[in-house]
């Protein structure tokens, strides 16, 4: 059976050494009273539920799956499901990083990231029942009129009710402008909607009294494409302008999805029979107001790899510690035993140490993300919002899609550790295999994210916000440049920074005479990126530690540190050569294909 053990060490690490988050949060006055002792206290509460409330679920959950009733339409979870979703309502989870005008606790999104995190490496398909509400909260806080925040926002902030995001249609998935589900006005004010969604994580259930649908849709005089998009606020029980749960709204599980993973978790096809809604947002605006939750789901999805990366490393480390074959190449290590243990082997250390690496530096971009969502909200400094809104809008796809294709690369590697074991279901690990699948498709597919990045984020304001990050490392550079302890982890840093302003040019100057050089280009790009600011992190995390150790701490885990951020720029890191040298060849290899093709 797999074990967790919630990261807090490197969660500290990252959050009071690295980054120091309750400095930056003194600035900010709604968490100026934020301090390292109520951060650590929340986590270590939220890492006991999760290892020992909903990581027992994960294989059973798996194992077990979601039944439909036919006749009613109604979701039965896996066992225990809803037990742990009702231990997590009554312990307050939900309500973290709300607003407390509508009952939240008001913390900052890191404590809400560290939790979630710690959340998906116990039970990805679990947590995606309060994760997606979370969603809907952001969605309809930024953009529901002030009678929707005061019916729906208490009971999503409670967790009494859960949320979902409706976008996808069988003939449609990352190109909304061909949905079809149409939105009738009533004399009332409200709208009867009617058409087919597919893909609805968290769609149906039976764990909470109601289900808050946010659906795309178009009005009768729409105009055609994305720009013809409204959302609404389709309710599962409608609701009383007092809060009281009516009648069934028309809007239902038809089916639900086969899949490879996520088995816990209803993904529903739902469909819309004169379904009463409210219209959240402006007409035909629709996609700016759901843009919120889609944001904050890429984000969420990079956490979702991020927590199966880190148990998965765990429980390959455990093994390879355990497991005995052959004897070390280098001679026998473990004399009273007939074999070494698989952890001498140099290439079982690759794969261990991929994932951790991947892991740590995966932490530190996920919660200097949330730190930035933080002063863009709460700042009180116009130009510091700014700054931070821009930067973590750049950082979201290298968010989705670097962390989830390293998750694809980490548990894939741990499971490899395990030999014929790791195929096998009752270790665990081929689990964390199907389940992080999924994160590299949904929420816009990984492909979507490198073009988002190469040509909206960078290209689309002529690198102005990546030369705005590239000013942050160039800091760093500066101020280690001549540090020769430093010399190994800022040096490759420093030669990357510098390439990254010529290949980013040259990609654009190719696009603008061809855009298909830009969809040629754009997965190696992400990838270029995605290592460049996480080599700037983990030079950072290696800076941190290397102080420590100077200043004569004899904690292990700095040497650890230090250890893994060698192995990153040795081992890692370089790939960026290689994905330089592909982005560049060019579109003609792939376009001019018709004959191989056919």
């Amino acid at each position: 059976m797999p074990q967790y053990n919630p990261p807090l060490r490197d969660m500290q690490f990252v959050m009071h050494e690295v980054l120091k988050v309750t400095d930056e949060f003194k600035a900010l006055p709604k968490h100026a009273d934020v301090d390292a002792d109520t951060i650590n206290a929340v986590l270590e509460e939220a890492g006991k539920f999760a290892a020992e409330v909903t990581f027992p679920l994960n294989i059973s959950g798996d194992t077990e799956g979601c039944k439909l009733d036919q006749a009613t339409h109604e979701v039965t979870p896996p066992k225990g499901f809803k037990e742990a979703y009702a231990k997590y309502v009554e312990g307050g989870w939900a309500a973290l990083s709300c607003d407390p005008e509508y009952g939240g606790q008001g913390l900052p999104f890191v404590v809400n990231q560290c939790v979630y995190e710690m959340l998906n490496s116990a039970n990805q398909a679990w947590t995606m029942y309060p994760g997606l509400s979370h969603g809907a909260y952001e969605a309809l806080h930024a953009h529901g009129t002030d009678a929707q925040k005061k019916l729906y926002l208490p009971k999503l902030v409670s967790g009494e009710w859960t949320g979902t995001m409706c976008l996808t249609e069988p003939h449609c998935g990352t190109d909304l402008g061909l949905l079809r589900t149409k939105a009738e006005p009533q004399a009332d004010g409200t709208y009867k909607l009617t058409g087919n969604k597919i893909f609805i994580s968290a769609g149906e259930h039976d764990m909470t009294s109601n289900i808050l649908h946010l659906v795309l849709a178009r009005l009768p005089d729409a105009p055609q494409g994305s720009k013809g998009i409204s959302l609404f606020l389709v309710p599962k029980f409608n609701v009383g302008e007092d809060g009281t749960i009516g009648a069934r709204n028309g809007i239902y599980c038809g089916s639900l999805e086969h899949k490879m993973g996520i088995h816990g978790n209803a993904t529903a096809q739902i469909v819309l029979e004169g379904a009463v809604g409210t219209m959240v947002g402006a007409p035909n605006k629709g996609l700016a107001a759901m843009f919120v939750m889609m944001n904050a789901a890429r984000l969420g999805v990079g956490n979702q790899s991020l927590g199966l990366t880190e148990v998965a490393y765990q429980n390959a480390l455990a093994y390879a510690k355990d497991r005995i074959q052959m004897r070390s190449l280098s001679g026998v290590k473990a004399k009273d035993k007939p074999a070494d243990p698989i952890i001498v082997h140099p290439d079982v250390r690759k794969m261990l140490l991929t994932a951790k690496a991947y892991a740590e530096g995966g932490r530190a971009l996920a919660i200097y993300c949330t730190m930035l969502l933080d002063k863009e909200l709460h700042h009180p400094d116009e130009k510091v919002r700014k700054d931070a809104g821009e930067i973590v809008a750049l950082l979201t796809p290298i968010v989705k899609a670097f962390l989830t294709d390293n998750g694809h690369i980490a548990t894939n590697a741990c499971m490899q550790v395990f030999g014929g074991h790791g195929f096998i279901k009752e270790w665990g690990m081929e689990q964390f295999v199907r389940d992080n699948r999924i994160n590299m498709i949904y929420e816009g597919t990984n492909t979507i994210q490198s073009l988002d990045l190469l040509g909206r984020k960078v290209l689309g304001n002529n690198g102005a916000t990546l030369k705005k990050f590239g000013k942050i490392i160039g800091a760093l550079i500066a101020e280690e440049g001549v540090n020769e302890k430093m010399a190994e982890f800022i040096n490759p840093l420093a030669y990357l920074a510098d390439q990254m302003t010529k290949f980013t040019t040259e990609l654009g100057f190719k696009g603008f005479q061809n855009p298909d050089e830009v969809g040629a280009a754009a997965v190696d790009y992400l990838r270029v990126a995605g290592h460049l600011v996480f080599g700037y992190f983990w030079a950072r995390m290696a800076q941190t530690a290397l102080r420590e150790i100077a200043a004569g701490n004899a904690d292990p885990f700095y040497l650890a540190k230090v250890q893994t951020a060698r192995f990153y720029f040795a081992k890692l890191f370089p790939e960026t050569a290689t994905l330089m040298r592909t982005a560049r060849s060019g579109s003609k290899a792939l376009m001019d294909t018709d004959a191989a093709l056919a």
